[in-house]
């Protein structure tokens, strides 16, 4: 995996309007921020946009991939899917996309936060032997 800055000079480009963007070096690539959310990943020069139950549907009829790596004895597919291509050439084209892709990623927190509280319940009644 190689670094581009000339890429993700060009995803400022298309993102900014969304609002505060930023981008951090990690797992061999970058991580996307809008406002401090992380939504969006670059791997090998490709940009990976954060999907859930609700917009998987949406990428998937757009032709858009998920995002997978080799993990120890399968392959791991990650909630993380190719924007479509019509989206990598102007803003207006990658504003809904960016934006489906910042709502699941607030979404998820709700969704942890439900399950350790309900992990927690479960414990409360559960009684220790």
């Amino acid at each position: 995996m190689k670094r581009d800055d000339g890429f993700i000079d060009y995803l400022h480009e298309l993102l900014d309007p969304l609002g505060a963007i930023s981008t951090r070096r990690m797992f061999g690539g970058h991580g996307v921020y809008c406002g401090g959310v992380f939504f969006a990943i670059v791997i090998d020069n490709r940009l990976y946009l954060k999907v859930d139950d609700e917009t998987r549907a949406q990428f998937d009829a757009a032709g858009c991939a998920p995002f997978v790596y080799e993990g120890k004895d399968k392959p791991v597919e990650m909630s993380y899917w190719s924007a479509p291509e019509a989206a990598m050439d102007s803003e207006e084209e990658m504003r809904p996309w960016a934006k489906l892709a910042i709502a699941a990623a607030l979404r998820k927190p709700a969704k942890k936060a439900a399950r350790v509280k309900a992990t927690a319940a479960k414990r409360k009644r559960t009684p220790s032997a």
